[in-house]
């Protein structure tokens, strides 16, 4: 059975849970002032669906991989079952297709790379820095 509980995530072992530097995207208002500091930074949004495994695991191998720090980019998570109206608009104001889970890298304005689903753990986010 040890075999299976770590596949699926049954294991009572303790592992110590790694923090991103996450700034929660909760506002329309906000994509305003992400699209403005992109000139400067890159602004990186995770849009993710908190009742979908394919979004839990993509985002637990995000997180497992992601070695940037908060100041090479900004990191925003958006909930986007908490937050439809905010995802809705990310995806207008940013000319993107909504998916879920999804990265979208905005520079200088304009969305840069986006991907959904396992193709976001391929993007180099260090390309963008």
């Amino acid at each position: 059975m040890g075999l299976i509980n770590k596949l699926f995530g049954g294991s009572t072992e303790s592992k110590e849970e790694k923090m991103l530097p996450w700034l929660p995207l909760t506002e329309v208002a906000q994509l305003v002032a992400i699209s403005e500091k992109s000139n400067t930074k890159t602004q990186v949004i995770f849009k993710h669906s908190t009742r979908c495994g394919i979004s839990r695991m993509v985002m637990n191998q995000f997180v497992e991989a992601y070695d940037l720090t908060e100041n090479d980019l900004d990191l925003y998570y958006l909930d986007l079952l908490n937050y439809r109206e905010v995802s809705n608009e990310t995806g207008y104001k940013f000319q993107v297709l909504h998916e879920s889970p999804q990265l979208i890298v905005i520079r200088n304005g304009a969305v840069v790379a986006h991907a959904s689903h396992g193709a976001i753990n391929d993007i180099d986010l260090t390309r963008f820095i």
